[in-house]
């Protein structure tokens, strides 16, 4: 691994960070299921995307001063007995010469340390309100290093989220590549459930076999729980509890995908377990194709990043009136918003890192524009309940479809297009 990537990013804050100031990321801490069983670590998107390291309880302070950019970081201290029951550490030494920080700690200093890194500087930022307890832990250390000297100006605290999260929203050719790939084995997977899904499967049963494929592609884990709901499961939003059987005549709608190398994918297909769909779910179906391909036309630069959405609706609203579930005049409609019964929820979100990555949807008072680099979900859907007023033969369709899109200079490229989402051609793959 080429570590010098982190360090150019650490490096390239120079122009970003205010002078005189202290940028401080914390590292995620171990995780407990039970007693003394933990979960899997997975570091803090922030800290890895800025280090690469991925070992807990660290703490990366980046200086900003008239000597330029100097990064420091705190680590767990190298212990033999620790390791045999836990794995290597790098401890300081190792996140120097191996990770290429400018200077390295023991976690255990952390509390002595800081306030003198700290003291003189004008200003510490960090992501505020993102990690239990790390906000009185920042009070504190400025406290003590502003005590250090009567005479010192005072250290404002800043909000860091929006620089991370702005810097983290370009993605540059490493991290495409990592995400292409993350596409890529969630999308295999989707063509197998397709072929394999049957009548007497269950959803945990589609679950695992998602989970399987993504792991023998060399994905351990799913980039989040997947959904995998059949029938009216799917009009829930975030269904997670995956534990019904499927019934013949069930839509599936999967939303699953696998984080590689820390990068998600994020797709979800709605297909039939029979192989056929029938005439409801197909006319439901194809309206939301229709607004998926519509959104994605929209995604390139100098577009906002809510045309796609507006765009979606437009199209669901129409359709939905075509069908005879909406009654009236589709403009009217749209602009009272009569569609939000049958379609919630954004045409999408940022990924990256993170399923629903960092960044802003905003510029100062207006919606952001497309940029090259970029990576965003498209993701319109139509949700119809029981419980909702219309003719049953409508009752328990849901459909979302789901794809991530990378804005390119060009135009966009859908990096999950492997997986098929026109309906005759999944019929066919299912035949």
């Amino acid at each position: 691994m080429d570590y010098t990537i982190y360090k150019n990013r650490r490096n390239n804050l120079k122009d970003l960070l205010p002078e005189n100031s202290v940028l401080l990321i914390p590292g995620a801490d171990t995780q407990y299921r039970n007693a003394d069983s933990s979960f899997p670590f997975r570091q803090d998107s922030n800290f890895y995307y800025m280090s690469g390291f991925c070992e807990p309880a660290s703490l990366m302070a980046i200086v900003n001063n008239k000597d330029g950019i100097n990064s420091i970081v705190f680590v767990p201290p190298k212990d033999k007995l620790k390791e045999i029951w836990d794995g290597y550490r790098a401890g300081p030494i190792g996140a120097v010469e191996d990770f290429l920080f400018d200077k390295a700690f023991d976690n255990t200093h952390i509390d002595t340390m800081l306030p003198d890194i700290l003291h003189g500087s004008e200003q510490v930022l960090y992501p505020i309100g993102k990690k239990p307890g790390f906000d009185q832990k920042v009070i504190d250390w400025t406290t003590a290093a502003s005590s250090k000297d009567r005479h010192s100006k005072s250290i404002n605290i800043m909000d860091a989220s929006s620089l991370i999260g702005n810097i983290r929203l370009i993605k540059d050719d490493h991290e495409i590549d990592l995400i292409r790939k993350a596409c890529d084995i969630s999308s295999e997977a989707h063509i197998a459930a397709m072929k394999a899904v049957k009548e007497g499967d269950s959803e945990q049963n589609i679950e695992g076999l998602y989970i399987h494929e993504f792991s023998k592609r060399g994905a351990r884990y799913p980039a989040y729980n997947p959904i995998v709901a059949g029938g009216e499961n799917a009009c829930v939003l975030h269904y997670v509890e995956n534990n019904q059987m499927l019934n013949d005549s069930d839509l599936l709608l999967v939303d699953a995908g696998c984080e590689y190398e820390m990068y998600a994918a994020d797709i979800t297909r709605t297909f039939p377990v029979s192989g056929k769909f029938s005439e409801e779910q197909l006319k439901v179906y194809e309206i939301v194709l229709e607004a998926m391909n519509a959104a994605i036309d929209c995604v390139k630069e100098g577009n906002s990043v809510m045309k796609p959405q507006e765009i979606s609706e437009k199209v669901i609203t129409k359709g939905l009136v075509k069908i005879g579930l909406l009654e009236g005049d589709p403009e009217e409609l749209h602009k009272s918003g009569a569609y939000k019964d049958f379609y919630m929820h954004k045409i999408g979100h940022w990924l990256g890192l993170d399923v629903h990555d960092a960044g802003d949807y905003m510029e100062g008072s207006d919606f952001m524009k497309f940029k090259p680099g970029m990576i965003t979900t498209i993701e319109p859907g139509i949700y119809i309940s029981s419980s909702m007023d219309v003719d049953d033969k409508w009752k328990g369709i849901g459909v979302r479809i789901e794809d991530d899109i990378l804005v390119t200079k060009d135009g966009n490229e859908n990096l999950t297009k492997k997986v098929p989402s026109d309906p005759h051609e999944i019929e066919s793959l299912m035949s």
